[in-house]
Protein backbone atom coordinates (compact mmCIF):
# COMPACT_ATOMS: atom_id res chain seq x y z
CA UNK A 1 0.00 0.00 0.00
CA UNK A 2 1.52 3.53 -0.48
CA UNK A 3 1.01 6.43 1.10
CA UNK A 4 -1.30 8.49 -1.07
CA UNK A 5 -0.89 12.40 -0.18
CA UNK A 6 -3.30 13.49 -3.15
CA UNK A 7 -5.49 12.13 -6.02
CA UNK A 8 -4.59 14.47 -8.66
CA UNK A 9 -7.66 12.85 -11.09
CA UNK A 10 -8.78 10.81 -13.60
CA UNK A 11 -7.92 11.09 -17.58
CA UNK A 12 -9.00 9.42 -20.40
CA UNK A 13 -6.22 8.01 -22.64
CA UNK A 14 -6.96 7.85 -26.20
CA UNK A 15 -5.11 6.42 -29.47
CA UNK A 16 -5.48 7.48 -33.22
CA UNK A 17 -4.05 5.27 -36.17
CA UNK A 18 -3.46 6.14 -39.93
CA UNK A 19 -6.85 4.68 -41.02
CA UNK A 20 -9.71 6.37 -38.14
CA UNK A 21 -7.50 9.99 -38.36
CA UNK A 22 -9.88 12.72 -39.02
CA UNK A 23 -7.78 15.59 -40.53
CA UNK A 24 -8.43 19.24 -39.73
CA UNK A 25 -8.26 22.19 -42.53
CA UNK A 26 -4.35 21.05 -43.19
CA UNK A 27 -2.54 23.93 -43.73
CA UNK A 28 -3.98 26.21 -41.72
CA UNK A 29 -1.43 25.99 -38.62
CA UNK A 30 2.23 26.95 -38.85
CA UNK A 31 5.32 24.71 -37.90
CA UNK A 32 7.71 26.36 -35.65
CA UNK A 33 10.66 25.24 -33.46
CA UNK A 34 9.90 23.37 -30.07
CA UNK A 35 11.71 26.15 -27.94
CA UNK A 36 9.92 28.67 -30.45
CA UNK A 37 9.69 31.88 -27.73
CA UNK A 38 6.08 32.52 -28.81
CA UNK A 39 5.54 28.50 -26.81
CA UNK A 40 6.91 30.41 -23.98
CA UNK A 41 5.14 33.34 -24.20
CA UNK A 42 1.53 31.21 -24.85
CA UNK A 43 2.40 28.72 -21.86
CA UNK A 44 2.80 32.06 -19.76
CA UNK A 45 -0.52 33.89 -20.77
CA UNK A 46 -2.55 30.78 -19.27
CA UNK A 47 -3.18 29.81 -15.85
CA UNK A 48 -0.20 27.78 -14.16
CA UNK A 49 -2.87 24.48 -14.30
CA UNK A 50 -3.38 24.79 -17.79
CA UNK A 51 -0.12 25.22 -19.15
CA UNK A 52 1.18 22.32 -16.22
CA UNK A 53 -1.18 19.99 -17.63
CA UNK A 54 -1.16 20.48 -21.60
CA UNK A 55 2.93 19.84 -21.36
CA UNK A 56 3.42 21.74 -24.00
CA UNK A 57 6.60 22.76 -22.32
CA UNK A 58 7.99 19.07 -22.57
CA UNK A 59 7.37 18.36 -26.45
CA UNK A 60 9.89 16.83 -28.55
CA UNK A 61 8.14 17.20 -32.22
CA UNK A 62 8.46 20.73 -33.73
CA UNK A 63 5.05 22.96 -32.59
CA UNK A 64 2.25 23.64 -34.49
CA UNK A 65 0.54 27.10 -33.44
CA UNK A 66 -1.93 28.90 -35.01
CA UNK A 67 -1.88 32.79 -34.93
CA UNK A 68 -4.20 36.00 -34.14
CA UNK A 69 -2.58 38.75 -35.54
CA UNK A 70 0.75 38.32 -34.97
CA UNK A 71 -0.05 36.25 -31.62
CA UNK A 72 0.15 32.62 -31.13
CA UNK A 73 -2.94 31.30 -29.65
CA UNK A 74 -2.88 27.79 -29.73
CA UNK A 75 -0.42 25.37 -30.48
CA UNK A 76 0.40 21.65 -30.79
CA UNK A 77 3.39 18.90 -30.71
CA UNK A 78 4.22 15.73 -28.83
CA UNK A 79 6.65 14.29 -26.77
CA UNK A 80 8.47 11.09 -28.48
CA UNK A 81 7.55 8.12 -25.91
CA UNK A 82 8.73 4.49 -25.42
CA UNK A 83 7.28 1.92 -28.21
CA UNK A 84 6.72 4.82 -31.03
CA UNK A 85 4.03 6.53 -29.22
CA UNK A 86 3.57 10.17 -29.83
CA UNK A 87 1.99 11.84 -26.83
CA UNK A 88 0.35 14.56 -27.67
CA UNK A 89 0.58 17.97 -26.08
CA UNK A 90 -2.20 20.88 -27.04
CA UNK A 91 -3.13 24.47 -25.64
CA UNK A 92 -5.32 26.77 -26.37
CA UNK A 93 -5.30 30.26 -25.04
CA UNK A 94 -8.70 31.22 -22.85
CA UNK A 95 -10.09 33.92 -24.86
CA UNK A 96 -9.94 31.73 -27.66
CA UNK A 97 -11.40 28.56 -26.92
CA UNK A 98 -14.14 27.21 -28.66
CA UNK A 99 -13.07 28.20 -32.12
CA UNK A 100 -11.39 25.07 -33.56
CA UNK A 101 -7.99 26.14 -33.07
CA UNK A 102 -6.89 22.66 -31.17
CA UNK A 103 -8.39 20.62 -33.82
CA UNK A 104 -6.30 22.38 -36.33
CA UNK A 105 -2.52 22.38 -34.19
CA UNK A 106 -3.46 18.91 -32.84
CA UNK A 107 -4.71 17.57 -36.27
CA UNK A 108 -1.03 19.07 -37.31
CA UNK A 109 0.87 17.53 -34.45
CA UNK A 110 -1.38 14.34 -35.04
CA UNK A 111 -0.35 14.08 -38.97
CA UNK A 112 3.54 14.95 -38.12
CA UNK A 113 3.65 11.92 -35.44
CA UNK A 114 1.92 9.26 -38.24
CA UNK A 115 3.89 10.16 -40.69
CA UNK A 116 6.98 9.67 -38.66
CA UNK A 117 5.40 6.15 -37.65
CA UNK A 118 4.25 7.10 -34.35
CA UNK A 119 1.28 5.85 -32.82
CA UNK A 120 -0.47 9.24 -31.36
CA UNK A 121 -1.96 9.16 -27.56
CA UNK A 122 -4.49 11.48 -26.44
CA UNK A 123 -4.28 12.14 -22.48
CA UNK A 124 -7.04 13.79 -21.02
CA UNK A 125 -9.15 15.23 -18.38
CA UNK A 126 -11.59 18.06 -19.35
CA UNK A 127 -14.34 16.95 -21.88
CA UNK A 128 -13.86 19.96 -24.56
CA UNK A 129 -10.41 18.14 -24.99
CA UNK A 130 -12.09 14.72 -25.08
CA UNK A 131 -14.28 16.64 -27.41
CA UNK A 132 -11.17 17.56 -29.98
CA UNK A 133 -9.58 14.29 -29.89
CA UNK A 134 -12.73 12.05 -30.85
CA UNK A 135 -13.15 14.70 -33.65
CA UNK A 136 -9.70 13.88 -35.16
CA UNK A 137 -10.63 9.92 -34.84
CA UNK A 138 -8.97 8.75 -31.73
CA UNK A 139 -10.83 6.62 -29.71
CA UNK A 140 -10.96 6.42 -26.07
CA UNK A 141 -9.24 3.06 -24.35
CA UNK A 142 -8.52 3.38 -21.10
CA UNK A 143 -8.18 5.44 -18.27
CA UNK A 144 -5.13 6.45 -15.65
CA UNK A 145 -5.15 7.93 -12.35
CA UNK A 146 -2.68 9.95 -11.06
CA UNK A 147 -1.81 10.65 -7.88
CA UNK A 148 0.78 12.44 -5.25
CA UNK A 149 2.50 9.81 -3.27
CA UNK A 150 4.76 10.49 -0.36
CA UNK A 151 7.17 8.80 1.19
CA UNK A 152 9.94 9.77 3.69
CA UNK A 153 12.24 12.22 1.99
CA UNK A 154 10.45 11.89 -1.15
CA UNK A 155 7.21 13.32 -3.10
CA UNK A 156 6.38 11.94 -6.16
CA UNK A 157 3.32 12.06 -8.55
CA UNK A 158 2.80 8.62 -10.41
CA UNK A 159 -0.08 7.53 -12.95
CA UNK A 160 -1.93 3.81 -13.03
CA UNK A 161 -3.25 2.94 -16.40
CA UNK A 162 -6.38 0.83 -16.56
CA UNK A 163 -7.87 -0.43 -19.47
CA UNK A 164 -11.30 -0.36 -20.99
CA UNK A 165 -11.06 -2.46 -23.91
Amino acid sequence: MLPVEEVLGLATVAYCDERAFRSYEKGASERVPADHPEIADLLASVPVEDAAECGLAEITSPAFVVRAGSRVVAAAGYRHWPERVAHLSVLTAPDRRGRGFARVVASAAVAEGLDNQLLPQWRARPEPSRRVARALGFRELGVQISARISTPGNRTGTGIGLGTD
